[in-house]
């Protein structure tokens, strides 16, 4: 594994003298095909144009290898792979936590969290906890579930429906797609 900076760089690629093959296939700095030569030839032919003769593809039959600056190589991979390192979104699991006996007002207080975090991209676990005696009246506070559900159903789907995770019952709310017309 290379280290180009901070980046680390997942090609380990032969570069002129490390390169053991007999024959190669070479392509030119300009990725015109040159033909099949030996590694003198090629390694002189590199050489001659000031840039270094990389071998791209070891599996092949024969081995191929390029003539290119291999130092501006390695910084355009690490570019790309700092490029794509950025462009990856992380979803992250958000928590709303609710109560069976919590009133309307705060529950539409919980719900405008619970959109902030979906419109953000994050997926979010709605989790109503029962303490004490609330267990026995399971059935008749899991319409506030539903409620909350409900008041989101705009720009939200259920992920993963209720279900009783000990003294919790638990649903996971993630974000509509939007079909882009």
């Amino acid at each position: 594994m290379r280290y180009a900076g901070r980046f680390t760089i997942a090609l380990e690629l032969l570069i002129n003298d490390q390169i053991r093959e007999k024959e190669l296939r070479v392509i030119g700095s300009h990725g015109e095909q040159v033909g099949i030569l030996s590694l003198a030839e090629a390694l002189r032919l590199a050489e001659q144009e000031e840039m270094d003769l990389v071998l791209i593809a070891p599996q092949a039959k024969p081995p191929v290898a390029k003539i290119i600056d291999y130092s501006k190589f390695r910084y355009e991979q690490s570019r790309k792979e700092k490029d794509a390192r950025k462009k990856q979104k992380t979803i992250e699991l958000k928590e709303v936590r609710l109560s069976p006996n919590i009133e309307e007002n705060d529950l539409k207080t919980k719900a405008s969290a619970a959109r902030r975090f979906l419109e953000k991209g994050n997926k979010v676990k709605v989790t109503l906890r029962f303490r004490g005696r609330e267990m026995s009246h399971m059935n008749e506070t899991r319409k506030v579930l539903d409620n909350f559900v409900e008041q989101l159903s705009d720009i939200a789907v259920v992920d993963k429906p209720s279900k009783m995770e000990g003294r919790s019952l638990i649903v996971i709310l993630s974000e509509k797609k939007q079909i882009k017309p």
